[in-house]
């Protein structure tokens, strides 16, 4: 075994064994939480209400704070949080956040549909508060650790989070079917204390340098300009092209298989058990693989193999299309779909965080974070129509078929030898961060 690929090993085991391994996923599992209870588990809701698919895909338009955070993100690195500041940067504006998404679903659980105008503005302060949330914690996560700590601990995050997405999954479905989505949504809002707590116990990222004094103004073009600095005109717009389109064949498939599971016979307890219990520990597996991967095989190898799994085991949902009702058809699919997003999202996490700047932390990665889910739900949020006017085994081929820009895109950019955390400046710089602040 080569020596770089020994160092890789040796800093998986000691960013697992330190302290911020463990608050990492925690602060994964309130990142995880909300993001099935605006989305998913929504739709299922929003589809026994008696909403129509392009409705329910309309609804999904409520998730794209996740898309667009980055444009608050500058206002994050700039500034403290009012009153709670006093925890810090990261831990002031995290705190907020969390407590506005409590506020949230306990809003969205006394509402309910039924009340429609005011359900779809609780959802988007939901979706708000989520991505700030996301936002202070990837910021942190990078700056606790070095670049070569990164898909360790992108695997650890990923854990929790999986955790988050079986409570807001299979806990909210099983709630809901035993009892109601109300208590289903107030159980939600209580499991965020947890994370919450932690944040208030947790220690401040260190200064990793000193931020320039700089206009309001400049505080919105600096991270840009820095980022296209540093990588080249041509190299930049390669690279943020390809980030668009990596996660394109998973993010148009979010909104629409909810419902797919309803309208192909599964019941609720099926979904549950199948999908956000099963289906999440096969989605862990796959994250740890991921960060196994980046370690023994390197960035590039892991980008292309990630790529083609998200994109192929799309088809594997023409399974349960032919096959309605049958649980193997579901377990299969969930197999083959979870393992290739657990394993993608850890290899996409850790290549994100190789190309951030420290100066720029939270703008830059909710920049290149967002951009990567942005395609995929501008798709999604019409796939409702879609289905419609295709079938759903017609859209589940054309999102598999999506894949063939990315792959053109990625064979380009290894040819210019950037795929390798090594060859990016952000975060290769002296005392850059030390391993655990926590």
């Amino acid at each position: 075994m080569s020596a770089s690929k020994v160092r890789g090993w040796r800093s998986i085991v000691q960013a697992f064994a330190t302290p911020s391994a463990g608050t990492l996923c925690v602060l994964g599992f309130g990142s995880g939480l909300p993001f099935l209870l605006i989305g998913y588990t929504l739709s299922i809701w929003l589809r026994e209400f008696g909403l129509g698919l392009g409705a329910i895909g309309l609804f999904s338009y409520v998730s794209f704070f996740y898309v667009f955070k980055f444009i608050w993100a500058p206002l994050l690195d700039r500034w403290k949080a009012p009153i709670l500041g006093l925890l810090g940067r990261r831990r002031g504006w995290l705190a907020l956040s969390q407590l506005m998404l409590i506020a949230a679903l306990v809003g969205m659980a006394a509402t309910g549909p039924a009340q429609l105008e005011l359900f779809v503005a609780l959802a988007a302060l939901a979706g708000f508060s989520g991505a700030t949330q996301d936002t202070m914690i990837d910021a942190y996560r990078i700056e606790i650790a070095p670049p070569e700590a990164q898909a360790a601990l992108a695997a650890t995050y990923t854990l929790g989070y999986r955790f988050g997405l079986i409570v807001s999954g299979a806990g909210a479905l099983y709630i809901a079917a035993y009892s109601s989505w109300h208590a289903a949504y107030l159980a939600m809002a209580g499991s965020l204390l947890l994370p919450l707590l932690t944040t208030l116990l947790m220690r401040e990222p260190e200064t990793i340098r000193v931020r320039k004094k700089i206009r309001f103004q400049a505080s919105f073009v600096e991270p840009f300009r820095d980022f296209f600095q540093r990588h080249g005109t041509v190299i930049a717009v390669g690279l943020l092209v390809f980030i668009g389109l990596f996660k394109l064949p998973d993010q148009m498939l979010g909104v629409i298989n909810g419902p797919f599971y309803i309208d192909t016979g599964y019941t609720k307890d099926q979904i549950a058990t199948v999908s956000k219990i099963y289906g999440v520990w096969i989605g862990i597996a796959g994250a740890f693989l991921g960060g196994v991967s980046v370690a023994a095989l390197g960035m590039k190898r892991s980008l292309y193999i990630a790529a083609l799994g998200v994109a192929l085991s799309n088809l594997l949902y023409l399974l349960m299309a032919q096959h309605p009702g049958q649980t193997w058809a579901f377990i299969a699919a969930i197999s083959g779909d979870n393992s290739t997003l657990g394993y993608a999202g850890v290899v996409l996490v850790a290549f994100l965080s190789s190309l951030t700047s420290l100066e720029f932390t939270a703008t830059q990665y909710a920049l290149l974070s967002s951009l990567a889910n942005l395609p995929g739900k501008l798709i999604g949020g019409m796939s409702g129509f879609l289905v419609e006017s295709w079938t759903y085994s017609g859209f589940f081929i054309f999102s598999a078929v999506s894949v063939v820009p990315t792959l053109l895109v990625l064979r380009w950019l290894s040819r210019q030898g950037v795929l390798e955390p090594s060859a990016h400046l952000g975060m290769h710089e002296p005392g850059a961060a030390k391993a655990d602040q926590t």
